[in-house]
C-alpha cells in the first residue's frame, strides 16, 4: 500500500485528527494513537455501540495501535517523546499552547526528530485574536459565516447535519501531511503545519463569496444557485411526505423535465440568473411533485436525463446500490458494516483492518519497541505512567 513504512503518532481527540490518521492507516501507515489516562479517546463512549464498541470510535480508529500515557508523568512523557522520535508524522489537536505545556510541542519533538512532519489542528490556528478561544465545529462555522447560509425551512440558521469544519480540516490535513512528506523526501527537511478549522471552511466556499468580494455584502441566500435560487437545483416534497431533488441547473436538463411535463412554456424562467425570476417554475414544481409519491417520481424520472435523486435517509443511503458497488459500505467476516475507502488506487489500493484497538492495548509492546526494559515497564505501571488499559 502507498503509505507502508510511514509511522504516525496521533495525539488528537474527537474527529479531525483521528479521521486524518484513519485515512493514512487505511493506506498502510502504522498509526499509534496516544490516549489520555482519564478514559482514553472520548469517541469510545459516544454514540451507539456494536459488540461493546462505539461505532464512531471504530469508524475512526480501525487498524490503529493504542498506547495510554500520562504526559504529566516523567516516564510517560519520555515514552511519548521516544515514540515521536521514530515517527514520520505527529498529529495533535489541543488548544494552542497546551501541547507545549505537556512537553510534546513541535520544538520539543523536533529536538529529537529534526525530520518530523508535525501538524497542529485547532479551531482557529496558532495565530490571530481567537487563538485562546475554545471551539468545536459549530462555533467555527458560526464565526466564518457558514451558518448564515445554512438555513432551515423556517429561514433561520440551522445546525449542519455533517461536521463540515471537522472533516474539511481532516482532508486539508491529509493533503498537507502528504505534501510535507514528499518535500522531505526531496530535501530531508521536516515541517510544521498549522491547520485551522475556520481556515478550512473559508477555503471551501469560493463559489459563495461573489457578492462578499464584488459588492461587499452577504449573499441573499434563497437567490444563490447552490441554496435554492434555481428551480432546477432544489428540494421538493412528494405526496407521501418524502422528498426528491433536482440537482442540475443547466437549461438543457430543465428542457428534458419540462418537455415530459408538457410545460415547455416555463423554460425561459429557468434561464440564469437564480433568484425571483425562477419563481414560476419553483411554484409549478412544488405543486406538481406533491401529486405523486417519491417512488412514483423515481419511476417517472427513470428515462429523463435530469440529475434527479430521491432524498434517502442514512440507512437507505448505506443500502444504495451505487454505494455498495463502490464498496463505500463493506461488511467484514462477521457481517459488521464499515465505511469503505474513498480513495481508490488501481495499484496498491488501501485495505481495511476492521478491528479498533483496546484502550492501551499496545502499551507494553510499544514501550519495548522504544527501548524500555521489562523492569522499567513494571516501574512505569506502578508509578502511573500508563492508564488502566
Amino acid at each position: 500500500m502507498k503509505l507502508e513504512g510511514i509511522k504516525v503518532l496521533d495525539l488528537s481527540l474527537f474527529l479531525p485528527g483521528p479521521a486524518l490518521t484513519q485515512m493514512m492507516a487505511d493506506h498502510g501507515a502504522e498509526v499509534i494513537k496516544l490516549e489520555p489516562v482519564n478514559g482514553g479517546e472520548p469517541n469510545r463512549e459516544i454514540g451507539p455501540k456494536r459488540d461493546g464498541v462505539s461505532v464512531y470510535f471504530a469508524n475512526t480508529h480501525r487498524g490503529k495501535k493504542s498506547v495510554q500515557l500520562n504526559l504529566k508523568n516523567e516516564a510517560g512523557r519520555e515514552m511519548a517523546l521516544r515514540l515521536a522520535a521514530r515517527a514520520d508524522v505527529v498529529i495533535e489537536a489541543f488548544r494552542p499552547g497546551v501541547i507545549d505545556r505537556l512537553g510534546m510541542g513541535y520544538e520539543q519533538v523536533r529536538a529529537r526528530n529534526p525530520g518530523v512532519v508535525y501538524a497542529s489542528l485547532s479551531a482557529f490556528g496558532q495565530t490571530g485574536p481567537y487563538v485562546k478561544k475554545p471551539a468545536h465545529d459549530l462555533a467555527t462555522e458560526a464565526y466564518a459565516g457558514i451558518l448564515s447560509v445554512n438555513l432551515g425551512f423556517d429561514g433561520k440558521p440551522a445546525i449542519p447535519a455533517i461536521p463540515n469544519a471537522d472533516m474539511l480540516t481532516s482532508m486539508m490535513g491529509l493533503s498537507a501531511v502528504l505534501m510535507a512528506l514528499l518535500r522531505r523526501q526531496q530535501t530531508g527537511e521536516g515541517d510544521y503545519i498549522d491547520l485551522a478549522m475556520m481556515d478550512s471552511l473559508i477555503a471551501c466556499v469560493p463559489n459563495n463569496l461573489g457578492s462578499v468580494f464584488a459588492e461587499k455584502k452577504p449573499p441573499v441566500v434563497k437567490e444563490e444557485r447552490t441554496w435554492g435560487g434555481y428551480a432546477m437545483y432544489n428540494i421538493y416534497e412528494t405526496r407521501d411526505g418524502k422528498y426528491i431533488v433536482l440537482g442540475a441547473s443547466e437549461v438543457h436538463f430543465a428542457k428534458n423535465v419540462l418537455t415530459k411535463m408538457s410545460r415547455l412554456d416555463l423554460l425561459p424562467f429557468c434561464e440564469p440568473p437564480p433568484g425571483p425570476t425562477q419563481q414560476p417554475v419553483k411554484d409549478f414544481f412544488t405543486a406538481t411533485f406533491l401529486s405523486r409519491t417519491q417512488a412514483e417520481w423515481i419511476a417517472w424520472f427513470d428515462d429523463v436525463d435530469a440529475a434527479f435523486a430521491p432524498v434517502n435517509d442514512l440507512r437507505e443511503g448505506a443500502d444504495d446500490p451505487q454505494i455498495r458497488a463502490r464498496e463505500m459500505i463493506v461488511e467484514d467476516a462477521a457481517g459488521r458494516e464499515h465505511i469503505g475507502i474513498p480513495i481508490k488506487f488501481r495499484n496498491e489500493p488501501g485495505r481495511i483492518n476492521p478491528e479498533p484497538p483496546g484502550l492501551g492495548a499496545h502499551n507494553e509492546e510499544l514501550a519495548r519497541a522504544v527501548g524500555f526494559s521489562a523492569a522499567e515497564i513494571r516501574a512505569m505501571q506502578a508509578e502511573g505512567a500508563f492508564g488502566a488499559g
